[in-house]
């Protein structure tokens, strides 16, 4: 079977055969099938009334547990965005009924912010139909082929999420 990655590594092997293309064989694969998966994740999203970046903020809420409750620190951990902009998504995420700020009992400067029934209700039902999706992509895959795929991603990118700061 050919794909698309296949011809542009040919066609390079022919431009120039001076140079050795074959990260492209895995990387251009890779960028490829991020690009399939970021759209697989908006139609996830959309079909439960929410963004990327919603659902980011909301499944951080809910995978830390009862009572469902984070920092903002600890959700600029999670998510990876500056803390201006995470104000400015819990501001509108509070807008929306999906999320809560409340006092921090163990600092009275602090707040909290936590997921509301609305907010865990959407989380869980977008999880669901993100999966349904994933499950799709990987179809072609056997559980041991899964497996595999996933340790040697890991291989590749736990150094990135290692790097301090």
């Amino acid at each position: 079977m050919e794909d698309e990655v296949d011809r542009l590594v040919a066609a390079w092997r022919r431009e120039r055969p001076d140079l050795d293309v074959e990260p492209l064989e895995v990387l251009s694969r890779v960028s490829r099938l991020a690009r399939h998966l970021d759209r697989a994740r908006r139609i996830a999203f959309a079909e439960h009334q929410l963004e990327p970046w919603e659902f980011d903020v909301l499944t951080s809420l809910r995978r830390a547990g009862p009572p469902y409750q984070l920092s903002p620190g600890q959700l600029l951990t999670q998510t990876l965005v500056t803390s201006g902009t995470m104000t400015n998504r819990i501001d509108r995420l509070a807008k929306k009924s999906l999320v809560e700020r409340l006092p921090d009992p163990s600092d009275r400067r602090g707040v909290l912010v936590r997921l509301t029934a609305e907010g865990r209700d959407r989380a869980d039902q977008a999880l669901a139909g993100l999966l349904a999706q994933e499950r799709a992509i990987l179809a072609e895959l056997s559980h041991a082929q899964r497996l595999e795929l996933a340790g040697l991603l890991r291989q590749l990118t736990a150094p990135f999420d290692n790097i301090p700061g």
